[in-house]
């Protein structure tokens, strides 16, 4: 049998299996079989059920981001700032288009800055004296907004502060706003989103194909009536994160929005964007300016000091797809050889090979075994 075994056809042809021994321990036989069975459970429930270890992934798609803000507010007081309405073009810095946005909920106002001599906040500490000893001339004030120029200036019978030379009048703290832009709480953000997942050159979009050309004007995104909505209410948004809008609006803040996407390329394909929200940060802020001049040539500016919501948005995804594993070629081969070749008898005994004791050993278990038995007679 072993001749017939290793007579093959040319090597190139060759098929090449494992070979078994088989040994007859029914100790190790039992604990064999409650391996198979563990090993059986762990591929069946854990590799194949809860990792679907029977597919190939991709975690590393391509993403667009496009963001589109929507709606107005009306200031209230209309002295503080030149301009009384605001819309997306105000509200939203840096322009639309981007996965990172701010929207601006409260500002500090300080108009027609010019050039020149003037007192320095009371609220910046460097800036602050008693006399003219401590305002040295030519001296940046830490944190202030200006070159001091050696003189202590009284402004009120309580504080008095350096003179510098900067955009005067300088910001004054004091004057933010105590309502903030709260009907931004109501305005809609659009978030288009497409992934490209290049190893199965699959394409996904969190638009959802729809014959009405209304759907994206009324929807709006809720985590249960509405999960797949790409359209937010900027209120909705702060509540999904923990916290308030009101909260947020005064001194602003930054809040995350993670996009995962969960595609599974098996079943018709469903690949769908799952939505969170978390908030970062507290207190947010930035400043801006307007420069212009007036009839006489000299130059001006409009200073903002912007609090306001950063969003950033972040997409991370992976893909799923079905794939013969390597060794699954070569157990089919085996079945195929053991099972419904006409020589699969033939195959069966050069596969496995039954260990059995040497005839001295066998003859002596044969004795042992013959005079068990008589005395249990």
């Amino acid at each position: 049998m072993e001749a017939a075994c290793t007579k093959s056809f040319p090597p190139i042809l060759d098929y090449k299996t494992e070979k078994y021994v088989l040994t007859k321990n029914r100790k190790v036989g039992v604990f064999l079989r409650l391996l198979h069975l563990g090993i059986l459970c762990y591929i069946i429930g854990w590799v194949f059920i809860i990792k679907k270890g029977y597919q190939e992934s991709d975690s590393d798609p391509h993403s667009s981001v496009i963001t589109k803000l929507k709606g107005s507010s009306i200031t209230k007081d209309p002295q503080e700032y030149q301009q009384s309405l605001w819309d997306v073009v105000d509200f939203v810095k840096p322009s639309q288009g981007e996965n990172v946005l701010f929207l601006v909920t409260n500002f500090i106002s300080t108009p027609r800055q010019v050039l020149g001599l003037c007192p320095e906040s009371p609220l910046i500490l460097d800036g602050r004296c008693g006399e003219d000893l401590d305002c040295q001339p030519g001296e940046h004030v830490i944190s202030g907004n200006g070159v001091k120029t050696g003189r202590c200036v009284a402004l009120n019978s309580t504080h008095s502060t350096c003179e510098i030379y900067a955009w005067c009048p300088v910001e004054n703290e004091s004057l933010i706003r105590k309502i903030p832009l709260n009907e931004a709480e109501n305005f809609t953000l659009f978030i288009k989103n497409a992934v490209y997942f290049s190893k199965f050159r699959f394409s996904g979009a969190n638009t959802l194909k729809t014959l009405d050309d209304t759907y994206f004007k009324s929807c709006r995104y809720d985590p249960v009536s509405s999960p797949y909505c790409p359209v937010f209410t900027i209120k909705n948004i702060i509540t999904e994160a923990k916290n308030s809008f009101e909260e947020l609006s005064f001194l602003g803040g930054v809040v995350r929005i993670d996009i995962e996407w969960k595609c599974n390329l098996d079943q018709a394909k469903v690949c769908k964007p799952q939505y969170s929200f978390g908030l970062q940060d507290k207190n947010n802020n930035f400043r801006t300016a307007t420069y212009y001049w007036d009839k006489e040539r000299r130059e001006h500016r409009d200073l903002l000091k912007l609090y306001g919501i950063r969003f950033e948005i972040s997409v991370t995804g992976e893909a799923r797809r079905f794939s013969i594993v390597p060794t699954a070629a070569t157990l089919l081969c085996d079945l195929i050889l053991l099972y419904l070749d006409s020589k699969a008898s033939f195959y069966w005994e050069c596969k496995y090979e039954e260990a059995k004791p040497p005839k001295r050993q066998q003859a002596q278990e044969s004795i042992d075994n013959h005079d068990e038995t008589s005395n249990n007679d």
